[in-house]
């Protein structure tokens, strides 16, 4: 139980907030604390100096009446008393005087004691209404202590909660760039690194320099996209001339070959095509009930691949039917081009699993995922890199989860895991 209650206040206690804050009380504490003793004592010394001064000067008086043989008539002295402190009656024996706080018929009192002949000479005066005094003094210096304690603490907590509010917003922002929204910013109109009194402001600095690293980055990928989209459109115009007078030459060996590379520059165009759709996220799925495994099943039927199909327990899944043969043909067209047999695909509900027996995936790709025209093995076979790119783009339109790894005893292994929802309206 106590364990419990713990981790909720370790977590608490944990923010920036509240160690700012903590830190400010404990250093307030820890100087009102020092403070406090420092008052306290100077107080202290000046009051009791005082009812010293007073106890000293009727010493005097009694030891210069004693010394004239006069009768000792003050009611608050005497020869040898019996309350008196055994250290200032030690003192007096060795012929000295001095003055102590003491106790006398269960009241405070402060002696003081010098040598008359061989007996001590003792005065006294109360003492109770001085300690009255100190002790109020030090409730006092205590109430202080403790609202100025109160207070700092609050001062600091407002000041640590602007502060943390501020840094979580920069690190939400920074979440949200970093998960592909590159609209998000912190929005500070101010100029950077100053508040609104002029002065360095770190926070602010941090929170100006992500705008404006996102501002660049944004700036970039929308450059890239946008060579990307113009590049693939003004390669299919020429691209289309090219296929068609290439049907016209005759037949052999060379018009094989023209073709063969045509007919790649082609799908490379479309590919770049689709790309720059799903990046400029226009793309918008038409989503339907789909029978996962039947649906794999007939992909893989239509692809004449050799893959194998293993359906350990079908599900209805909500998706969309083109895209999702777009996603199984280039996962199956990668197992084929950059493995080797058997493909296999296990269908288990809303998971897919697709495996071959190859090298496996590069250690890059799995840390990175997919990057374009980066096939991960030049030396193997043919390919641009761009149809693992596509699977990324398309899962992401139809917020399929996606996880590259290699298996234990050799393989890529790339799952697939597909939402089950309720179809909605207009869908």
């Amino acid at each position: 139980m106590t364990g419990l209650l713990w981790r909720p206040l370790r977590r608490l206690t944990g923010s920036l907030r509240w160690k700012i804050a903590l830190t400010t009380t404990a250093v307030c504490c820890a100087v009102a604390a020092v403070l406090g003793v420092l008052v306290h004592n100077v107080v202290a010394r000046q009051i009791s100096g005082e009812v010293r001064k007073d106890v000293d000067r009727d010493l005097e008086n009694a030891l210069a009446a004693y010394q004239y043989g006069t009768t000792i008539g003050a009611a608050n002295s005497a020869l040898d008393p019996p309350a008196l402190p055994a250290a200032l009656r030690a003192l007096v024996a060795r012929g000295e005087t001095g003055s102590m706080v003491g106790s006398l018929d269960g009241k405070p009192v402060m002696w003081a004691a010098g040598p008359a002949d061989h007996s001590a000479l003792a005065v006294w005066q109360p003492y109770g209404d001085t300690r009255d005094r100190l002790r109020d003094i030090d409730t006092a210096i205590l109430a202080s202590s403790a609202l100025a304690a109160g207070l700092v603490a609050l001062a600091g907590l407002f000041l640590a909660n602007r502060i943390s509010k501020r840094l979580a917003t920069t690190a939400a922002v920074a979440r949200r760039i970093s998960a592909g929204d590159l609209d998000a910013r912190v929005g500070l109109a101010k100029g950077p690194g100053r508040d609104e009194g002029g002065e360095q402001d770190e926070v602010r600095d941090v929170a100006v320099a992500l705008d404006s690293m996102a501002a660049s980055l944004q700036e970039r990928l929308e450059a890239e996209k946008r060579f990307t989209a113009d590049v693939a459109h003004e390669l299919r115009t020429p691209l289309t001339g090219s296929l068609a007078a290439a049907a016209l030459l005759p037949e052999g060996r060379p018009k094989e070959m023209i073709n063969d590379r045509l007919q790649a520059l082609h799908l490379l165009t479309e590919d770049l095509l689709e790309i720059s759709r799903l990046d400029s996220g226009v793309e918008r799925a038409e989503l339907a009930h789909v029978e996962l495994g039947r649906a794999v099943e007939r992909i893989v039927a239509g692809s004449r691949s050799a893959a194998s199909v293993v359906v350990v327990r079908d599900a209805v899944v909500l998706t969309d039917r083109r895209r999702l043969d777009r996603i199984m043909a280039n996962l199956l067209a990668n197992a084929e081009k950059h493995g080797r047999p058997p493909v296999q695909i296990t269908v288990e509900g809303p998971v897919v699993a697709v495996r071959d027996h190859g090298p496996g995936y590069p250690a890059d790709l799995i840390e990175h995922g997919p990057q374009r025209f980066r096939t991960g093995d030049p030396g193997r076979g043919r390919g641009h890199g761009l149809g693992l790119t596509i699977v990324l783009g398309q899962a992401a339109v139809l917020e399929i989860a996606l996880d590259f790894a290699n298996a234990a005893d050799g393989g890529a292994v790339t799952t697939l895991r597909l939402p089950i929802g309720k179809l909605t309206p207009g869908s």
